[in-house]
């Protein structure tokens, strides 16, 4: 499927009007905060796991658990004691997950830079550098941060059989998305450029899939980038694949400017005061 040239040139201006002020609704925000890499990249993974759920109840979680980590949140996992410590994440609650998956998250940051030295090196041990994406490291990385040892915080290595901690580390082998995972990374591989942070050097942009959420899923069909109805990792890659006739090295670079035109702009998929003056009018299938 092509797509025309106009919708690469309104996309590239999309891109290229990118405002830090966007930032106040999205959680990439709470990133920022840091300056110190290894900080930004444990802030990162906290804060797109439980990026799931309206903005107001997201920024609410977040703040609550950036809170408790303090000035350094890779000092704080780093020195995380399951027993002394765990009561630090009691009564806190983020729709499906609740205080023990908190500290599960908080122990298993711990063992993978313990482990490996940080997130990335931790990741980069599924990734292959030829891959056209990131779909295996995913598989791989999700597989490998469920099966750690637990058995400071449950008694047994072992994840409960019950524990919600899984939710926070779907796979694209299950049909996921992985639209909170897909958007780690493109926070921590794309380039720094006042929204992205720039951090790793090993996974190329060109290999990154698209984060599926609400809004990219409707404007994605509105614009005819999918055909697909269910948001799962296939129409994750049909989309990612037509960004790629736009910018083969760097597909996902759309993907803040288009969530956008829903979080900030007011795109909602059908007819409204937005429309008018909406940049990618033209091309859209909803009007």
């Amino acid at each position: 499927m092509s797509h025309p040239r106009s919708l690469k040139k309104i996309l590239e201006q999309l891109y290229a009007d990118r405002s830090p002020q966007h930032l106040a609704n999205d959680p990439l925000s709470f990133c920022h905060r840091y300056h110190a890499p290894a900080d930004q990249e444990v802030a990162a993974l906290i804060a797109a796991v439980f990026a799931y759920g309206s903005v107001k109840v997201i920024k609410g979680s977040l703040s609550r658990i950036f809170s408790i980590m303090g000035d350094s949140p890779a000092g704080f996992v780093d020195g995380f004691d399951p027993k002394r410590d765990r009561q630090l994440c009691s009564g806190f609650k983020h729709r499906f997950n609740d205080a023990d998956d908190l500290a599960a998250l908080f122990w298993a940051i711990r063992l993978m830079r313990q482990q490996q030295g940080g997130i990335e090196r931790f990741f980069c041990r599924f990734f292959e550098a030829n891959a056209a994406t990131v779909e295996q490291a995913l598989n791989g990385f999700c597989a490998a941060v469920t099966a750690l040892d637990y058995r400071l915080l449950f008694g047994s290595a072992a994840l409960p059989p019950e524990s919600s901690f899984r939710f926070l580390f779907p796979s694209p082998s299950g049909g996921s998305a992985c639209k909170r995972l897909c958007m780690f990374l493109r926070w921590v591989v794309r380039p720094a450029d006042g929204i992205d942070l720039g951090l790793w050097q090993q996974v190329r942009p060109a290999q990154l899939v698209i984060p599926v959420d609400r809004h990219i899923e409707r404007i994605s069909r509105m614009l005819g980038l999918t055909s697909r109805r269910t948001p799962d990792w296939r129409m994750a890659c049909e989309i990612t694949a037509a960004l790629r006739q736009f910018d083969p090295l760097d597909p996902v670079k759309y993907d803040f400017s288009i969530c956008h035109l829903g979080i900030s702009e007011g795109c909602n998929g059908t007819s409204s005061a937005s429309c008018p003056g909406c940049p990618v009018k033209r091309h859209c299938r909803a009007v």
